[in-house]
């Protein structure tokens, strides 16, 4: 296994005790193939399917916890959301996965560090490797960090308003403002767990900043702080 592993682990948040898994992790098939191994006890292809069953767990559990009065049909859709390959693909290619994924030279020719399917599989092994290594705690903060931690509902969510960066282009829009504009104030922490601050700025008059664990989350929080501004602003002048 490459030596410069080590900066995934960084990226991972976890540093493993059995390397040994990380590697089984990180193994496709075709590797295997080539070398005439035997495929069920050294590629990841019973790791993704582990990984997968956890995925699927600690999502289901963070969108109880963050969404609580949504209907199960509508957890069911955010859910399937998250836990797809477009998703997992995502949260590949921030870890920069395909650098360190072990194939065979044929897979390796034909472009396979950059394959959707094949990086999501990855990421789904490495949940595994995580969890058979350290117990869920690592599994679940992996997941939480780097599979959800970003992620806003798209649409509304028991009637509110999820999406406050477009509901506030919409009513700079109504008020005939400039579009709102986003600013980076800092960047703190580790690379694998960063704090974001970002500033929002409608017309002359509107401001505020937010942290989150993303750009995207933190800038939410901030257009939401200015639409609950304009909203007692409007209350005060209906009374």
């Amino acid at each position: 296994m490459a030596a410069d592993v080590t900066i995934l682990e960084t990226s991972l948040g976890y540093t493993f005790r059995n390397r040994e898994l990380l590697q089984k992790a990180l193994t496709h098939r075709s590797k295997v193939h080539e070398v005439g191994l035997d495929p069920v006890s050294c590629d990841n292809g019973q790791m993704e399917f582990l990984g997968d069953a956890i995925l699927g767990f600690v999502v289901s559990e963070c969108l109880v916890q963050r969404y609580g009065n949504a209907a199960e049909g509508r957890l069911s859709k955010l859910k399937a959301h998250l836990v797809s390959s477009t998703r997992l693909h995502e949260t590949a290619q921030a870890l920069d996965l395909g650098h360190f994924l072990i194939l065979g030279r044929g897979e390796e020719l034909t472009g396979g560090r950059a394959k959707k399917a094949l990086l999501a599989d990855a990421v789904e092994a490495l949940i595994a490797a995580m969890y058979l290594d350290g117990g869920l705690d690592p599994a679940r903060a992996f997941i939480e960090q780097r599979v959800v931690g970003e992620f806003e509902a798209p649409t509304e969510v028991d009637g509110s308003v999820t999406d406050y960066k477009s509901a506030l282009q919409e009513v700079a829009q109504t008020l005939k403002l400039p579009a709102p504009r986003y600013f980076i104030v800092s960047e703190e922490g580790p690379e694998h767990l960063k704090t974001f601050t970002v500033e929002v700025r409608l017309g002359k008059d509107w401001t505020s900043q937010a942290r989150g664990l993303s750009k995207k989350a933190a800038g939410q929080k901030a257009a939401q702080q200015v639409l609950e501004q304009l909203s007692e602003v409007g209350k005060a002048s209906r009374a």
